[in-house]
């Protein structure tokens, strides 16, 4: 489905796949938001394995909470600036991620923190006030690559290491803005030869796995979160921009196809001349916040 690339009141730098990609809020906190600023969820762990919460002000009931997990090419970015207004604003707690980064350890400790970020959360759902049993991932770039792992990866046992072991580290709802896949198939949907290239030894996603990508694809089918497809995954909404440069908008298609032959509820949102970053952020949000409204139902207002 596509969808205009119409103006809305959040305001973002780009999200740049091999860029520092932090998001400037235009949508403020409501009054009376709760902050808890770099919170650890791995005991004793690195110092990427932080995380943010924002609670909403109004009182009784408990708040879904959606994972903000930021993108940088999985070698940059932080959790810092996340947009957590826009979502507060409509009723949902957020807890932004930071995770290692390819410099720090390969993949898949990317997908083990985020993990491990989801189980400290429901383990200490009790403590902050949001519902255990309504908790979405969303992300863009390299954090909609991690979001959509996170969808893929429920029952996927593996990835499960460290503390909070007792509890889930499912979600109940995706949202993906311009993650990538399949890396051994970026190249070949390129929108012109001087769009980034991949199959390099220093790309991201070489990096990410440890090696270049056409020299290992058993470890690149292991972070593509389309290996991990069942039928009892989570619904998505993925969101992509036709003239991505750095991500190809196949990569989208790649998922939302899977998906859709397994019969897991999935929208893939394509955004007429989107590019790869805020502008396609900025039209795909309002989608995005009445998807999870939809499933999640926050009960704050709407903004």
């Amino acid at each position: 489905m596509k969808v205009g690339a119409a103006a809305f009141i959040l305001t973002f730098c780009t999200l740049a796949w091999d860029a520092d990609a932090q998001p400037r809020p235009g949508v403020p906190l409501p009054e009376g938001t709760k902050v808890l600023k770099d919170l650890a969820y791995v005991l004793d762990g690195h110092e990427r394995q932080k995380l943010d919460l924002y609670l909403p002000p109004a009182a009784g009931g408990r708040w879904p909470l959606v994972v903000a997990i930021h993108g940088g090419a999985f070698r940059m970015g932080s959790k810092e600036g996340e947009p957590a207004g826009a979502f507060v604003a409509r009723g949902f707690a957020v807890a932004a991620i930071n995770y290692r980064l390819s410099q720090h350890a390969i993949f898949p400790a990317q997908i083990e923190d985020a993990k491990a970020a989801v189980r400290w959360l429901r383990a200490n759902a009790s403590r902050y006030g949001y519902d255990p049993d309504r908790i979405a991932s969303c992300g863009a770039s390299a954090g909609g690559h991690l979001a959509a792992m996170l969808g893929t990866t429920g029952d996927v046992k593996a990835f499960d290491v460290g503390g909070n072991l007792g509890f889930s580290s499912r979600v109940q709802a995706v949202v993906d803005f311009f993650g990538p896949t399949d890396f051994l198939q970026m190249d070949a949907h390129r929108l012109s030869p001087q769009a980034m290239a991949h199959d390099t030894p220093d790309s991201p996603e070489s990096q990410l796995v440890g090696g270049p990508i056409r020299d290992h694809p058993d470890r690149v089918a292991r972070a593509n979160p389309v290996t991990y497809v069942t039928r009892d995954d989570p619904p998505f909404l993925i969101v992509h921009g036709d003239a991505d440069s750095l991500v190809p908008h196949h990569q989208s298609e790649l998922l939302e196809a899977a998906l859709r032959q397994a019969g897991v509820r999935v929208r893939l949102v394509t955004i007429p001349g989107g590019p790869h970053g805020g502008e396609t952020v900025k039209a795909g949000l309002p989608v995005a916040l009445d998807f999870l409204a939809g499933i999640l139902h926050p009960e704050g207002p709407r903004s």
